[in-house]
């Protein structure tokens, strides 16, 4: 079954990280990359820009809207995610658990079931 594994960010979170902790974040990144490639389990992964690179897309009586900024100025926002393809909702758990910023405070890792999936064939 598939999973999504999703990171969301709290900026003033991430903004009390040293330098150092950052790149260790990233070291862990590219090790659960590696390990969960290895196991045939990662599916893709994709990091999102910063909300405040965003635009908004309205239509309301036929008429486009379009403005700068993220949907909602909230403190958490989705930073990006894992798709995985393993066993059991446990497994995802697991792997959940890998990612380096479950360790953060105040961020976590939402583990969802993909329900339905078209486009590219992975």
């Amino acid at each position: 079954m598939r999973y999504l594994l999703i990171m969301h960010m709290n900026r003033s979170a991430w903004d009390a990280l040293t330098e150092a902790e950052r790149e260790e974040i990233a070291r862990g990144h590219r090790a659960f990359q590696e390990t969960i490639r290895e196991a045939g389990e990662m599916l893709s992964t994709h990091a999102l820009a910063d909300p405040l690179r965003s635009s908004v897309v309205r239509v309301k009586d036929g008429t486009v809207t379009v403005t700068g900024g993220p949907l909602q100025d909230t403190a958490l926002f989705l930073a990006g995610y894992y798709l995985v393809d393993c066993e059991t909702q446990e497994r995802a758990q697991e792997l959940a658990a890998m990612i380096p910023d479950a360790r953060i405070d105040g961020l976590g890792i939402e583990v969802r079931p993909v329900m339905f999936s078209a486009g590219v064939e992975m």
